[in-house]
């Protein structure tokens, strides 16, 4: 078999278009978030819409929950659909919930949304505590498990409390190093070494507020940024999470930012004057695109198993030890 292609993440309003299009790109395994801010019950709900989906369009689409099962969608030209949170709101106060969502099919989770959580400290919190007395146990019930740690949008300290509590490899699934471009959700050399160091992954994102030049960001300048993060920590370590919002109308960035905690408008890495999604850089509009990458990584010198490598076959592997009990 080929290696496969894999996206880490994405958050699209997914309908039959996109599914065809996943298709057309021959995406063989994508990460979807089925929570940002909403309940058990809520994100339950959640769930019931993509068995819908299965449902309607199983030539397309198959749910994924073990590496295999990527093998499978190669196999039969389908997509396999792996789901995460991208907060630990589903899990409410309740740690009994981190086995729970994991039997329901949930592989990946964040512990935390850009602001403090039960667990961790947000990206966007003034003050980094680390990880709390919960945020362990969890961690330590999320290891036994297999439900994979995410720290994507955690701030500094918590990310580096939690690779050293950890006994298992966690994943940055979307985000890209601070020192190509210094957004806040970007990460320090540091917090990259730790998490590589520990056989863990890095998923480079391309959502414009994360790229150097947003949307008018170059593809070379991106492959370029891959290239020097391979010589600093790995090109078995990376892979991409492009965080894809097609489709997606600005009221969703709002409840990505926003949710239920405050009253006011929160506009993140956006701005009054820009509040909604950011146009896509013209080499990624959508799953189409994903040779555009694949060419681009080959420009700057990546040899075909290590683009392979990039483009999926690491998060393959990584897959194949995380989402099993320990």
């Amino acid at each position: 078999m080929t290696a496969p292609l894999i996206d880490n993440l994405q958050y699209c309003n997914f309908s039959e278009k996109v599914f065809r299009q996943l298709r057309a790109g021959g995406v063989d395994a994508i990460h979807v978030t089925i929570a940002y801010h909403e309940s058990f019950r809520e994100m339950v709900a959640n769930l019931e819409r993509w068995n819908r989906w299965f449902e309607r369009f199983p030539e397309l689409i198959l749910r994924g929950t073990e590496a295999h099962h990527v093998r499978e969608a190669q196999e039969t030209k389908r997509t396999a659909v792996f789901f995460g949170f991208q907060n630990p709101s589903p899990i409410e106060d309740d740690i009994g919930l981190v086995e729970i969502a994991h039997q329901l099919g949930v592989r990946f989770m964040q512990l935390t949304y850009n602001n403090q959580s039960l667990l961790a400290t947000g990206c966007y919190e003034e003050e980094d505590t680390g990880l709390t007395r919960m945020g362990r146990a969890v961690v330590t019930e999320m290891n036994r498990v297999g439900l994979v740690i995410d720290m994507s949008h955690s701030a500094e300290r918590s990310t580096l409390e939690t690779i050293d509590h950890a006994t298992r490899p966690i994943a940055i699934t979307h985000a890209n190093p601070d020192w190509w471009h210094p957004a806040l959700r970007n990460k320090s050399d540091e917090v990259l070494r730790a998490l590589t160091n520990s056989g863990g992954m890095l998923g480079f994102s391309l959502y414009p507020h994360h790229l150097a030049g947003g949307t008018n960001c170059t593809l070379t300048s991106f492959c370029e940024m891959v290239a020097e993060a391979a010589d600093r920590y790995g090109a078995e370590n990376l892979g991409i999470g492009s965080d894809l919002c097609q489709d997606q109308p600005d009221s969703v960035v709002e409840w990505m930012r926003v949710g239920r905690w405050t009253k006011d408008i929160e506009y993140g890495e956006g701005s009054a004057s820009a509040p909604g999604f950011p146009p896509m850089p013209d080499w990624f509009q959508d799953n189409r695109d994903w040779d555009n990458i694949r060419d681009g990584l080959r420009d700057v010198g990546f040899s075909r198993g290590e683009t392979e490598g990039i483009l999926g076959g690491n998060w393959l592997r990584f897959y194949e030890t995380g989402f099993g009990p320990a």
